[in-house]
């Protein structure tokens, strides 16, 4: 990701506070600027991915219905009131037992929904149980989105604990199966099951796992847990953590590619927590022209500071290698007085390599940007700097000042498109590295985004070298979504190369 790209993320999110590692949610691999429509792609399938299925908006209505026509004053401190209705129900008023036979449907005004054949509880004690077959639907605020198929069911909706065997569904955005399911107020867990983002009915990849605690919107904590592309076991862990914080960057998936540049790849990330605050990336990576250019990087992050020794290759958008041996980085950043205008401070220090060429690198920046400024389906970024970097190898030192102006417009459902100013007193010519360094200072980039359908995306991205007056690359790119997995080619028309990257999409 280039200073151009980094400053940008900084404009659509307001604030990057862990540079080099970080990734939007999907991340394109350029240097024409089309990172300005990755946060328009990300919105669309996070609204894909948020839609309500029939059967979800369905039950908020009848909840909502349910409401109207409540007899009495609601309690907000008693549990939601539940409604029955089945082809034969009976009901004991001394003891609270009922039963319910044929097509049993349980409302709880909550939005809750439970459905089986042969239905019976205890109204009192607040319980339900199905011993056959039972569908579970939960909409309830603040709680994740169930829909679970299974048997044996056994449930309190007053203080949502129960129990399930031999289920499957799906829990907020994963795919889940378990041989017992437990259900709590704020977590699940699945034992002898497994889980992935893929729908498909043989998923590409998935875990399984002894025994899994979801945690919504947290993370999922995995014990003799093992990870799967399509049947083969690619690694196996007897405890593990995975984080399904949707702000985390990091992907447990593998990613192949090829260019003329690195020839074939192959890269892998992994994320361990190490203390609070304190993960430990390993980003592996192996190019056919290059062996082995992985990095690794112990972090630490709290609220809007970061602090990262980081040691190996690292590669930009333009296929330009830099390695640190080792590098210190540090950043903070903030909004200004509450205001939408925010500031950002970062600072590194390490050993770096490129081309036979050692030096201690020493970089400090300086950023002033503006929230996204919405205009109806126009989107405007701003952000100014100031950046000084020295080198220790030539005793050389380049300072001054940084701007970028990005314009997206996102039309409808398939159109996107972008244009961008960008200055940078700093360029190739006069620094003593390349990496993340343009051949000029002053460009701009445009491009668009045309959607052919729910499985083939078109881009293109420009660049034009405004000190030279002419253009400096024109990029095609095809993206064709294989459902749960991507390919992506690209083709230079200026270089006259191509590159062609798989990944798995986790959306």
């Amino acid at each position: 990701m280039t200073r151009k790209d980094r400053a940008l993320a900084m404009l659509v999110t307001g604030l990057l506070l862990v540079p080099c590692a970080a990734h939007a949610s999907y991340q394109s691999s350029s240097d024409t600027g089309v990172t300005a429509l990755d946060y328009i792609e990300n919105n669309r399938r996070a609204e894909r991915e948020n839609r309500l299925t029939e059967e979800q908006k369905q039950l908020l209505a009848d909840a909502e219905a349910m409401k109207e026509h409540l007899r009495h004053p609601l309690d907000t401190a008693a549990p939601a009131p539940v409604a029955f209705e089945g082809d034969d129900l009976a009901y004991d008023e001394r003891t609270g037992d009922f039963t319910a036979k044929g097509d049993v449907h349980i409302l709880q005004m909550d939005a809750h929904r439970f459905q089986g054949a042969d239905v019976s509880g205890n109204l009192q004690r607040q319980e339900i149980t199905i011993p056959g077959k039972a569908h579970i639907l939960q909409m309830t605020p603040n709680m994740a989105r169930i829909t679970l198929d299974g048997y044996r069911t056994n449930y309190n909706y007053a203080t949502h604990t129960g129990t399930m065997a031999d289920a499957a569904g799906k829990i907020d955005h994963y795919y889940i199966t378990g041989k017992r399911f437990e259900f709590y107020p704020d977590h699940y867990v699945a034992y002898d099951g497994t889980a992935t983002k893929c729908g498909a009915k043989k998923p590409d990849y998935h875990w399984s796992a002894e025994k899994m605690t979801i945690y919504p919107h947290d993370k999922i904590v995995l014990e003799k847990m093992k990870f799967w592309i399509k049947s083969t076991v690619l690694y196996q862990r007897d405890h593990y953590v995975a984080d399904l914080n949707p702000q985390n960057k990091h992907q447990d998936l593998p990613t192949l590619g090829y260019d003329a540049d690195d020839g074939v790849s192959v890269e892998y990330g992994i994320k361990k927590p190490l203390a609070k605050h304190v993960d430990l990336n390993l980003n592996l990576r192996v190019v056919q022209h290059g062996g082995w250019r992985s990095n690794y990087e112990a972090r630490w992050t709290n609220r809007k500071m970061s602090a990262a020794v980081v040691y190996g290759h690292y590669e930009d958008g333009d296929s330009k290698w830099i390695r640190r041996q080792p590098s210190f980085l540090w950043s903070y950043g903030d909004h200004i007085a509450g205001s939408p205008f925010y500031y950002s401070l970062g600072y590194e220090y390490g050993r770096w390599y490129q081309k036979g060429i050692h030096s201690n690198h020493t970089s400090y920046d300086l950023g002033i940007g503006h929230d996204p400024i919405k205009m109806g389906t126009y989107t405007l970024y701003l952000h100014t700097g100031y950046n000084l970097t020295k080198e220790s190898y030539d005793g050389s030192k380049v300072q001054g000042l940084t701007f970028d102006g990005v314009l997206t417009k996102d039309f409808d459902a398939r159109w996107a498109a972008y244009v961008g100013y960008h200055y940078s007193k700093k360029n190739a010519r006069n620094s003593l590295f390349d990496y993340e360094t343009d051949d000029f200072s002053k460009k701009l980039e445009g491009g668009f985004s045309y959607r052919l359908d729910d499985r083939n995306r078109f881009v293109v991205g420009t660049r034009y070298n405004l000190d030279a007056g002419k253009w400096d690359d024109i990029d095609y790119y095809w993206y064709h979504d294989m459902h749960c997995s991507e390919l992506v080619l690209r083709y230079r028309s200026k270089r006259n190369t191509w590159g062609i990257r798989f990944e798995f999409t986790p959306w």
